[in-house]
């Protein structure tokens, strides 16, 4: 009996272990428990569409604070955009106090420094393995927390990405915790007092891979004028950022147009590879824009 019931707890086990395993189901969000190694604890849901491409693209949509995988799911179109595109999505899920993401510890803030950034690039680069994606269709987008580690995650895996959309964060590093806190607020950075020049804000992102001398992603940027969670003047300084690292001029932008995307908004071209647009009266925070999204990652 001792035998039998030896023999039937190792195929329990087993059982379990290949179920953790399991390719995620087209169609439906599907947990991902084995993917290398991830510093942290942070989840990985993914979503694969049924019209799967052959050689398909990926997005990594990074949910806000109080928010999860499955709530950034429900709450995005990406899922929808997938079917149509045939790209995945990749649905990271927060594992720390509140669901904000961890954007101001040093492990996160550095390149395979063992944060949550570690573990959204492990995620991307299992996705990449496992389904033969195309290395030139990797994207990053995030709202509020998850538009700040978006910024992070163009400035630590610049070799990952190939664009990046930031709906309502702040610049890359903004957040950084003098007592190297893990997912700590700064009220400093939240309120718009965090001031910099284009150089300094672009030496934080140099800082996060020292040594990298690659294509970095394109960064697109939205902010609302009446954000009062994250001030207005996080889109100036996160703009500021962008600007610094592509060596374009901040003070002298290529174009400024007016009510684009739509009514209200204003869209500042500072270079191919940095855009921002800022939306009057719009708060925290500015709402997806899908269809642009897909033109910007070069989808549609």
């Amino acid at each position: 009996m001792r035998f039998l019931s030896a023999i039937t707890s190792i195929l329990s086990v087993v059982s379990a272990a290949s179920l953790s395993r399991r390719a995620p189901t087209p169609g439906t969000l599907s947990q991902v428990t084995s993917f290398g190694t991830a510093p942290t604890k942070a989840g990985f849901y993914i979503y694969v569409p049924k019209k799967l491409a052959a050689s398909p693209g990926i997005i990594v949509a990074i949910h806000y604070c109080t928010g999860s995988a499955s709530a950034y799911y429900n709450g995005s179109p990406y899922k929808t955009l997938s079917e149509q595109y045939g790209f995945i999505v990749i649905y990271p899920n927060s594992p720390h106090s509140g669901s904000c993401w961890d954007v101001s510890s040093k492990a996160t803030l550095t390149h395979e420094g063992g944060g949550d950034s570690q573990t959204i690039a492990q995620m991307v680069r299992w996705t990449t393995t496992e389904y033969k994606a195309d290395t030139s269709k990797i994207f990053v987008t995030g709202t509020s927390s998850g538009a700040m580690m978006t910024n992070v995650m163009a400035g630590t895996y610049p070799d990952l990405f190939k664009a990046g959309i930031a709906y309502s964060g702040v610049p890359a590093g903004c957040f950084m915790s003098t007592s190297n806190g893990v997912a700590a607020w700064n009220g400093t950075c939240a309120d718009g007092r965090a001031i910099g020049t284009p150089a300094s804000w672009a030496q934080v992102v140099f800082d996060m891979y020292k040594g990298y001398n690659g294509t970095r992603p394109k960064m697109q940027i939205y902010h609302g004028s009446a954000d009062a969670t994250l001030r207005p003047q996080n889109y100036q300084e996160t703009m500021k950022q962008w600007a610094g690292v592509f060596g374009y001029s901040y003070d002298k932008p290529e174009s400024t147009k007016s009510n684009d995307p739509q009514s209200g908004y204003t869209r500042t071209i500072y270079g191919p590879m940095a855009q921002g647009i800022y939306a009057n009266g719009v708060g925290h925070s500015v709402s997806i824009r899908g269809s642009d999204d897909m033109k910007y990652f070069g989808f549609a």
